[in-house]
């Protein structure tokens, strides 16, 4: 018996690869768009009216850190309201395979949660855990920090060959059973520890299987982006590997340059970065000293507990602020609780440090490190960059060749960033209705296609026959983020039907039950 047939009728397909839009059916069979243009209807078909609306191939969000959070209704309903059918994680070089996944749970707690079903078994076994059992499709990177930690727990200094060639063999490993890329996250333990040579290694086997190295650079962003490019520039030149900047952010003249640099070099370079001026990560990483954080949680809080090493952070350590491009004097000012691990400190959520301390008359940097303390480091905070550079300057980056959507969504606690709601659709409500520095073939791009290609996603991210049917219903006219820094968890509006793998996942902006998603593995090499 043929697989039934649904035909969306009438609506104005934009394809994902930059072609002007044009009023067309379109049918699915399957999993798969069968046909688009003039259809007629079989007595058999299910025929849904969607004229007067858009028709985009399903978002790709490049940096996620839905890994856990995928399996959660709020979460997977507020990402299909934006648009997003696919979510790359395993991002900042930390993650839960290969091993058991509990080195990620302890360390990225804050960020990425804890995982409902996955205990070992590598790669392989996680992207399994995503087929059927979610609406969204996952794909996965090998994060090089987990790999690290595998093959050398919390020890620090240069790596031998025999644990170089044993962290490389899990990279390889992870590419076989489906993995996109590597990952890595320069500015956390353990990868920090990593140097350039370790970093060349790994990246070794992810260019002769044509995959993608994704980087959190290493040395702060901002103004001081160079530090990160001049490595990434190493490591590309020493391995031919091509690469994706994490959430790449900064003065766009100076990002914008570097990324010109790389290419002069003969470099492929891509990008992500997303349409908000404050950042969020965890509250450790950039309030206490890498050597501090590098061992085990239980020893890093005894330590936070030593009124000796506590007394030397006070006269000391956060005296260093002054100099940093993304704390400064004004760090407590500037640094926003999102999550906290610790029941009596609940209230805080959504104040600045400075505020909440003020509230309790503690001075900020000792209530910051009493928060640490009592939350066993499980600590998030959303980060206002020093200097907050105007839309017409984050546009810049946005509408360049090589940038990619990535929202780098944070599903973890009472109060995050509203990015992870919202980011898709203010692309579309602010960038390409309202101020028209994306066209909409030109968003579909941007949102869709280019991830499609450059993740080695081969039979999504267009709107062709052939093609995997992840796509999306827009309706241009109302397509909106909600979400704020003071409401983050409000879904967007103005997209209500989604499907994924051609079965409507979303259906009058409510969950279907549907659980097509899968996890992805890697079908053709980056271009």
């Amino acid at each position: 018996m043929p697989e039934s047939r649904t035909v969306l009728r009438g609506g104005t397909i934009v394809d994902g690869a930059g072609s002007a839009p044009r009023v067309a059916d379109l049918a699915i069979r399957g999993n798969v768009i069968e046909a688009v243009g003039s259809i007629v209807a079989e007595p058999s078909d299910t025929v849904i009216d969607v004229s007067g609306r858009y028709l985009l191939p399903g978002f790709i969000d490049a940096h996620s850190h839905a890994d856990a959070a995928v399996f959660s209704n709020e979460v997977q309903r507020g990402l299909l309201r934006q648009g997003v059918t696919t979510v790359i994680v395993g991002q900042d070089g930390v993650s839960f395979a290969p091993g058991d996944g509990g080195y990620a749970t302890e360390y990225f707690a804050a960020l990425n949660g804890p995982h409902p079903s996955y205990t070992g078994g590598g790669v392989a076994a996680l992207l399994a855990g995503y087929d059927k059992t979610t609406p969204l499709n996952v794909g996965y990177l090998v994060p090089a920090g987990t790999v690290r930690h595998e093959v050398r727990g919390y020890a620090d200094g240069p790596s031998t060959p025999e644990q170089i060639a044993a962290m490389s063999a899990l990279v390889a490993r992870g590419l076989e059973e489906g993995a996109l890329g590597l990952s890595t996250g320069l500015d956390y333990v353990p990868n920090i520890l990593a140097d350039t040579g370790e970093l060349i290694a790994l990246c070794r086997p992810v260019a002769a299987a044509g995959a993608l190295y994704v980087t959190h650079m290493r040395g702060g962003y901002e103004e001081k982006s160079r530090i990160g490019i001049e490595e990434v520039d190493e490591i590309a030149r020493a391995t031919g590997v091509s690469v994706h900047v994490s959430h790449f952010h900064g003065p766009s003249d100076l990002l914008l340059g570097l990324a010109e640099e790389l290419s002069s070099h003969g470099i492929d370079m891509t990008f992500d970065a997303y349409p908000y001026r404050r950042g969020c990560s965890l509250l450790a990483m950039p309030i206490l000293p890498p050597a501090l954080i590098s061992g085990p949680r239980s020893e890093v809080v005894m330590k936070l507990g030593d009124p000796q090493v506590r007394a030397s952070l006070l006269a000391e350590w956060f005296s260093t602020f002054d100099d940093n491009p993304l704390l400064g004097p004004e760090w407590a000012d500037n640094l926003t609780f999102a999550h906290i691990a610790a029941e009596e400190y609940v209230w805080a959520h959504g104040h600045t440090i400075s505020a909440a301390a003020a509230r309790v008359g503690r001075d900020p940097a000792s209530f910051a490190l009493d928060i640490l303390l009592a939350s066993s480091l499980e600590v998030s905070t959303i980060m206002t960059v020093r200097n907050q550079r105007p839309y017409d300057e984050l546009a810049e980056l946005f509408t360049h060749p090589s940038h990619i959507a990535g929202s780098d969504g944070i599903y973890v606690g009472a109060h995050p960033h509203p990015r992870a709601w919202g980011t898709f659709a203010k692309f579309l409500r602010l960038f390409t209705r309202e101020r028209g520095d994306f066209s909409w073939p030109e968003a579909a791009v941007h949102l869709a296609g280019h991830a499609a290609e450059r993740f080695g996603l081969s039979d999504r991210g267009r709107l062709w026959p052939g093609y995997v049917a992840d796509l999306v219903v827009v309706d241009p006219s109302i397509v909106e983020d909600i979400s704020t820094y003071d409401a983050p968890r409000a879904d967007a509006v103005g997209i209500d039907d989604v499907f994924v793998a051609g079965q409507q996942v979303l259906a009058d902006g409510r969950l279907t039950g549907v659980l097509s998603g899968q996890g992805l593995r890697r079908s053709a090499p980056v271009k």
